[in-house]
């Protein structure tokens, strides 16, 4: 969950992610996201502590040798299909969204609001999402009303 979290990739692309996809030196890891379209995406400490964490446990590591094989598998070592994601994913979310059916989708929205809501460039954050146009953007860009007011007050001449 975490990693979804730290990159806002797509369910899609966590599916079809190879250990050697990630790049630990750049603390960067490579996605094909629609139309086959490659993008690198930094993600953060915690993160990269939960796949190291996760490759341990499957005696794995990110090293060279391991680099063709799938990130995340089932209990044949096969890759590891999107409903299965979604439904572990919904078994942790509704531990703690009241019994709401939320998905992996929830962390990648999560992922572009709190950069906007953090003062990131609504370009960066199109490009991070893998997003051909900033009209798809938009759609995780709320501004809150204190901010909205706020922003009027100092920017507005009758503010």
């Amino acid at each position: 969950m975490e990693l979804f979290y730290s990159t806002g990739i797509r369910l899609s692309e966590m599916v079809n992610l190879n250990i050697g996809d990630f790049q630990p030196d750049k603390k960067l890891v490579r996605v094909f996201g629609k139309g086959k379209k490659e993008r690198l995406l930094p993600y953060g400490k915690i993160a990269e502590t939960s796949v190291r964490h996760y490759l341990k446990k499957r005696k794995f590591s990110l090293k060279p040798v391991f680099y063709d094989k799938p990130l995340f598998v089932n209990s044949k070592e096969t890759r590891i299909s999107e409903r299965t994601i979604q439904r572990r994913m919904n078994k942790y979310i509704q531990l703690v969204a009241d019994g709401k059916r939320l998905g992996p989708h929830l962390l990648r929205h999560t992922f572009a609001t709190h950069l906007m809501e953090n003062g990131a460039d609504i370009r960066a954050v199109k490009d991070l999402l893998g997003h051909s146009s900033l009209s798809s953007t938009q759609i995780y860009t709320h501004v809150p009303t204190e901010k909205l007011k706020k922003d009027y007050k100092q920017a507005h001449p009758h503010g």
